[in-house]
Parts: C-alpha cells; structure tokens; sequence
C-alpha cells in the first residue's frame, strides 16, 4: 500500500483566498513540516519512538506526514480516530482515554480485523471489565496502565498500591499487561522552561519507576510511554522511556506559545474571517468568525499575556500589533485592540469585505469547529490542497 502523505489530497487548486467562503480553517503547511521535522529530530535525539497524538488534526494526510510519510504508530483519543486511521491503513494505534466497559466490543472488532489495538485503564473495575471481556471474547486486550505524574487528572500514583493487583488481575484473565502511561497534562500550567523541563523530568521519573516496580514483581511492562508537547520539547533526556507521544506540536497555538513550548510564528493554524462592519464608538470591528469558528477556548486567559479569543493576523500571517479577538457570539466576532494601545481609525485599516487571520488559543478545540483544512504555503495567499478532517466518537 502507498501511504504517501500526499496520495489523497485533492489536486492543488490555486484558488485565491479573496475567493474563499469564509469562516475557513487555514493550515500552512510550511510551518506544520518545520514543526513535524522539530518533533521527530527531538524524538531521535531522546532515543524514543514517536507516537504521535493525531486528536488535534484528525486528518490521515496530516497523520501520514507526520510519520514520514509512513502509516507508523500514531495515538488516539476516540474508537472513531482509531477506526478512521485504521482504515487509511495505520494499525500500531493507542487509545489512551481510560477505556469504558462499552467500548471493548468495538475494541474487539477493531483488534479482529487486524488492528493492533492498545487500551489503557488505572482501577480495578476497569480491569475487571476487561478481563471478562477478554475471557468472553476469546481474545487478548492488551492494556497500558496509566500512572499519575501531576495530580492533573487520572491515573495511579507510581508506588500505588493498586498498581500490582491490576497487573496481576489481568495477566491471570490472559490480558497483557503492555506496559505504562502517563501524560503531564500540569505542564500546560508552567511559566518557565525550567519549569518545563523539571515537569518533564518528573513525567519521566514517574513513568520509569512504576515500570520498574511491575517487573520487579514478573510483568515484561514494554512500553514505557510519556508525553505532552511542552514535556517532549523541553525533556533534558528521557532514559528509561521507549516512546513518546505527542500532537499539538504539529499545528501549536497561543497557549503553547504563552507556556513557552513554541514561538508564535511556528503557529501553523488560523482561521481566515471577513469584515462585515463596524461600531467605530466601541472601537469594534466585526466579523463573520464567532465561537462556532474559533470555539469558546480562552485558554491564554489563565496566563501572563490573554489573547482573548485569537490573535489577528493579516492575510500573509503576520500579527496585527495589539489587535484581539476579544468577544464572540455564535457567527459574529468583534475585534479590539488592547487597552491603552495606539487607537487607529480601525474602519480606514480593515474596510467591510476585507480578510483578516485569527490565530486561535487551542488549535484542538478549533480544528473541531470545522470539516476541512484549506492548506497554504507560508506567507501565501493562494489555497494549495484541501484536505478533509473528520469528528465525532
């Protein structure tokens, strides 16, 4: 099978963007490659397979290049991420959200037609539920056990003294235990790139010891498995760990580039909007891109410098100097400029019918919002290739 990263995308159009129906998701590809090459020179130099998280783009075109052009093994977030890759012909998938008793028939399915299917879970019901599931079916569900390296969401603590029965339940029932996870989803909250690489390196140590801990006590535990794009950017070495998994990195946004995981003109995603008027005494000007464009993600206003709801941009992709996203109702949103910056007449500068970029604070949450990515060249102003993005569980 040819999975080269461009077999499937439409043929370029040329088409102008002055011509583009708007609201309309912008990938420049120059940036997105410059981003791939990044990652996967990180990932060579850590000594680590990459794996990477394709829930931010969920395009096998994107996918694809983001494994050199090969259908290597990739993360997931859904059943329908995994089924959809699978289908485009990647088959070393990890679903790394706690499994649900509900899903591990499609689990099954997916793991009979061929796909090597990895689950992860970190209680014993779950495990319970996956060792009746496997003994009914007949069939191995190999499971990583997701270890807790922050207090930011799930997982078992490294020591955890459930850690040893989960393993032990599951390799009883016929389940490889295949080994552990964990995601440093604190990292997000850093302001520093020491304190970047420190959470990395307690991401790292936590992963490694509850590995450690597993085989001491018989379990082969092989996969030794971390990961968040600021995590993977700023680790000073990851001994011990054998793949690292990670997505955002492929488009980054505003809050990675607030946390210091990237500059902003690595940003690799926008949304091309037009003007539709304005309100010259609120200093507003008005837009056919509100949250159902751009989501209602105001992630960068938990740190030091809030984006409101973008960043604008012009048409070649540079910022428009203190200019914001700054409010959105359904299909309008209203640009501003930040408070004491210079007052241009904005209605002179941004005419109705002209185009502006907003660069969004998670490039996940606005991804989702649409359905293709129109994909440019860097500074470009012409769409090159439209590749389709799918959603859903």
């Amino acid at each position: 099978m040819d999975h080269s990263a461009s077999r499937n995308a439409p043929a370029p159009t040329a088409l102008p963007l002055s011509a583009v129906n708007t609201p309309a998701l912008l990938l420049d590809n120059d940036r997105m490659q410059a981003n791939i090459s990044m990652m996967r020179l990180r990932a060579e130099r850590l000594g680590v397979t990459l794996r990477p998280h394709v829930k931010t783009h969920k395009c096998p075109q994107i996918a694809l290049a983001a494994n050199a052009g090969q259908a290597g093994p990739i993360t997931v977030s859904t059943l329908k991420e995994a089924e959809c890759f699978f289908t485009a012909g990647f088959k070393d998938i990890l679903y790394a959200v706690g499994i649900a008793p509900n899903k591990l028939d499609q689990v099954a399915r997916l793991r009979r037609a061929g796909c090597d299917l990895k689950i992860i879970l970190d209680n014993l019901s779950a495990a319970q539920a996956v060792a009746q599931a496997s003994q009914r079916l007949g069939l191995d569900l190999p499971c990583l056990l997701e270890i807790d390296c922050d207090g930011h969401r799930s997982g078992l603590q490294p020591d955890d003294a459930q850690l040893l029965p989960i393993a032990d339940l599951l390799r009883a029932a016929g389940v490889s235990v295949a080994g552990v996870l964990t995601h440093a989803g604190e990292s997000y909250n850093c302001r520093s790139i020491a304190a970047l690489q420190a959470m990395a390196e307690q991401e790292r140590k936590a992963c490694v010891d509850a590995a450690a801990l597993l085989r001491a006590a018989g379990h082969a535990c092989p996969i030794v498995s971390v990961g968040s794009t600021p995590t993977a950017r700023h680790a000073r070495h990851l001994d011990g760990v054998t793949e690292l998994r990670a997505g955002v990195y492929i488009f980054f946004d505003l809050v990675m580039a607030g946390i210091g995981a990237c500059r902003s003109d690595e940003i690799a995603l926008s949304v091309l909007v037009t003007v539709l008027g304005h309100q010259a005494d609120k200093g507003w000007v008005l837009t056919d891109g509100g949250w159902m464009a751009m989501s209602r993600d105001r992630g960068t206003a938990r740190q030091v410098l809030d984006h409101g709801y973008g960043l604008v941009c012009g048409l070649d992709g540079q910022p428009v100097p203190d200019l914001l996203m700054t409010d959105a109702n359904q299909e309008h949103g209203v640009l501003s400029l930040r408070p004491g910056a210079a007052t241009p007449d904005l209605a002179l500068a941004y005419p109705v019918g002209s185009q502006l970029r907003i660069v969004p604070n998670h490039a996940c949450a606005t991804a989702a919002q649409h359905s293709q990515y129109l994909v440019i060249k860097n500074g470009g102003t012409h769409v090159e290739m439209i590749w389709p993005r799918f959603s859903g569980w």
